[in-house]
């Protein structure tokens, strides 16, 4: 079986590894598409410690969908379409895997699989939405307007807020989010953000501000930004463990703040469920994230062009099978 995997600092090779077996509850899933994630690119791919290589065949790659070729399970069958969630410390970046229920999401039987496994980095985003308090006519902030933050404006938009502006200093991405649902777009590095959301939310802050970087300094700013007694929704991931928060607009401000990690809430699955089934009813279109396909031999330049935001890149899709 071909796979890839990181044999030194952003240096992909491929190998021939064994083929999995599948146990008893378990399927056997040819992978036809997958997508790089930004934390890919902030963990696994970035720069890590000499005795750490090679990685584990796979590493890093997590947005993954094919097609059962053996089920040893009574939930599903050969030849049905699944996005599967590779178990921690484990990648995609293979032409097969296994999987138990707990962690497959069914797919219907029409339309391309590179479309239908958008629905997998949205659906973590809709689980984050579901913790959000109602903002049906509030005023929503978006720090940070990669896949994670498009997918906020699309479903908060759907949602009712009455302002969805989003921040960041990309103007390509900017542009995008308008499609997508945003009201109002802001450069940081073109206009003063503080004046600019004050004036959208009326002088008095957003209701929810939602932080999809994972960088230190617009984490700080959803404290500053964020109205008196409102939310702030914390999504991105850090790349380092302590972040310094500024404590007096925690005092000032008293937010309420809510970390949300939908793989982590002990039910990995549902949310992504939830958001085919949106998608199959027309209610948002995840798939228009997606600016460039590529093939499994391009992996290196795919994850060097998503890490260095080349060629305007938000969402790439690789062909597994090319």
């Amino acid at each position: 079986m071909r796979a890839a995997r990181l044999a030194g600092p952003k240096h992909f090779e491929f190998i021939d590894t064994d083929m999995p077996v599948a146990g008893d509850g378990e399927c056997l899933i040819k992978l036809e598409r997958v997508s790089v994630c930004g934390s890919d690119c902030r963990h696994g791919f970035n720069i890590h410690p000499e005795e750490e290589y090679p990685m584990e065949p796979g590493r890093p790659c997590h947005e993954l969908a094919g097609v059962i070729v053996e089920s040893r399970t009574d939930e599903y069958r050969e030849g049905q379409r699944v996005i599967a969630i590779p178990a921690r410390g484990s990648g995609g970046l293979m032409e097969y895997m296994t999987s138990d229920p707990s962690r497959m999401i069914l797919l219907p039987d029409e339309g391309p699989l590179d479309e239908w496994v958008m629905c997998q980095p949205s659906g973590t985003v809709l689980y984050s939405c579901q913790q959000m308090p109602n903002i049906l006519g509030k005023n929503v902030v978006i720090m940070g307007q990669g896949s994670i933050g498009l997918s906020f404006a699309m479903i908060t938009s759907r949602m009712g807020a009455s302002n969805v502006a989003v921040v960041d200093p990309l103007d390509y991405r900017l542009e995008k989010s308008k499609h997508f649902g945003s009201t109002h777009q802001i450069n940081p590095d073109k206009e003063n953000v503080d004046e600019a959301v004050l004036d959208i939310t009326d002088g008095v802050g957003p209701d929810v501000i939602v932080e999809a970087s994972g960088y230190p300094g617009p984490f700080n700013d959803c404290f500053r930004l964020v109205r008196q007694f409102g939310t702030i929704m914390v999504f991105g991931v850090q790349a380092d463990d302590f972040v310094p928060v500024e404590h007096n607009y925690i005092m000032d401000k008293q937010p309420r703040m809510i970390g949300t990690t939908g793989a982590r809430s002990g039910d990995p699955t549902t949310q992504i469920k939830h958001m085919v089934a949106l998608r199959q009813r027309g209610w948002c279109e995840p798939a228009d994230l997606i600016t460039h396909r590529m093939d499994f031999s391009d992996v290196q330049k795919a994850y060097d062009m998503y890490d260095t935001q080349q060629d305007e890149i938000i969402k790439v899709i690789i062909d597994i099978n090319k």
